[in-house]
């Protein structure tokens, strides 16, 4: 008898209704495709109709579960099934709009049933372990704020573009990065309600996406983060409840600290007494090489706070028509407003001012441009920034094993017919 012909996305909301999770979900329809998810289901009507209604040249082969929720078609969609690299060349404003803010997943995105939905705050620094329905956190004060959200690895194909030194894992240029608006609930509010304790070290966050390493993508944080009033569990982003793809019903927002610090899909919270030590704080999400001892159980430097970066909103490499025309790109640090941002076409010798700044809001990243006017030929221009605290775009940086945190200022190529 042919495999059912019947969609997954029916499949898997017949699946839901049976509790099954994403994990057995995809077990079962890899193993063996919808007869198998609807057995384990105990649909046999299902099955049955869909049988009798489906073509003779049904397929055998299931068609693959969707990752992503949104269209990829604006995006550059890596090789890793994981990550969609936004088009900086897109975006035209200071807010990233939802239709072009990347993504990057341990996971296929989750659906999460919000009315099943719970968040569990426990471990040994906290007095009183709790679990919150949505409606509890939505009923809790909340806050809004404006933050940009960068990939740790955003620019990691720079080391092999501009140094010659290629590092694993994907091979992000500039696109790992947009700026958004978000609205949630304070986590040190969530925390105190569980009772946290003054002696909390630090506080673990952990995502529901079992198919991810450690059956659940976690991060740590700093009890000092933690407690910070803009570290954030956000259920919207732009004004809207926050997408599917980018962690509904609720996630982490760590404004100033990588990505992966920012959990999707959040389903436990552990406060401990004790330092914790995980995959993404050990060997992942860790600078390794020899410009980076190891710090505590990691080998070598945990990457946790982001650096100050600026990159042109134009393809890489970029080609143009020979006119006057205004150029625009985008700088962001985790430490204080970008002040500056400065560009040069002769390999940085010389550095000019650029034009326009726009003010930044909160942790916004800040908008440049400035009016560029080259004859046909072949152009590298360079942008470097400035925050407010003295930090600049160094000249050159040590090479990490994973490609964390590249933020020379780069040589990006153009050219002008």
């Amino acid at each position: 008898m042919p495999i059912p012909a019947i969609g997954v996305a029916r499949l898997w909301r017949i699946a839901r209704r049976h509790g099954m999770d994403r994990r057995r979900f995809l077990r079962a329809l890899t193993a063996g495709g919808a007869a198998a998810v609807l057995a384990a289901c105990g649909e046999r009507s299902e099955a049955e109709q869909a049988t009798a209604t489906a073509s003779p040249l049904a397929t055998t082969s299931p068609e693959p579960a969707p990752a992503w929720f949104k269209d990829t078609s604006p995006f550059i969609v890596h090789d890793d099934g994981k990550s969609l690299e936004a088009r900086l060349e897109n975006m035209q404003g200071l807010m990233t709009p939802m239709r072009y803010f990347f993504v990057r997943n341990n996971s296929v995105s989750l659906d999460v049933d919000v009315e099943s939905w719970r968040l569990s705050i426990e471990g040994d620094a906290v007095t009183n372990p709790i679990q919150l329905t949505y409606d509890d956190v939505r009923t809790m004060p909340s806050r809004t704020l404006v933050s940009y959200l960068e990939c740790a690895g955003n620019h990691r194909a720079m080391f092999d573009l501009v140094k010659g030194q290629k590092s694993s894992g994907t091979q992000w240029k500039t696109g790992g990065v947009g700026n958004g608006e978000w609205t949630g609930v304070p986590l040190r509010d969530v925390l105190r309600l569980s009772g946290v304790t003054d002696d909390a070290a630090n506080v673990l966050l952990i995502g529901l996406d079992t198919e991810s390493p450690e059956e659940g993508f976690r991060r740590v944080l700093s009890a000092e983060k933690a407690l910070h009033p803009d570290t954030l569990l956000a259920y919207g982003m732009n004004g809207e409840l926050l997408p599917r793809d980018h962690g509904f019903p609720l996630r982490a927002l760590i404004p100033g600290w990588v990505g992966s610090t920012n959990v999707k899909w959040l389903g436990r919270i552990v406060a401990s007494k004790a330092p914790i030590w995980t995959r993404n704080n050990t060997t992942s999400y860790v600078l390794i090489g020899d410009a980076y001892p190891p710090e505590g159980e990691a080998s070598g430097k945990v990457a946790t706070t982001q650096v100050i970066k600026s990159a042109l909103a134009l393809p890489w490499p970029a080609e143009m028509v020979a006119e006057s025309r205004r150029l625009h790109g985008f700088a962001h640090s985790p430490d204080a407003a970008i002040e500056k941002v400065e560009w040069s076409v002769d390999s940085g010798r010389t550095w000019k001012p650029v034009e326009t700044l726009t003010p930044q809001v909160q942790y916004s990243w800040a908008r440049f441009e400035f009016g560029w006017h080259p004859g046909p030929g072949e152009y590298t221009i360079m942008t470097r920034a400035t925050d407010a605290a003295g930090n600049t775009q160094p000249e050159e940086i040590p090479f990490n094993e994973k490609g964390y945190l590249f933020n020379q200022p780069l040589p990006h190529p153009v050219r002008v017919t």
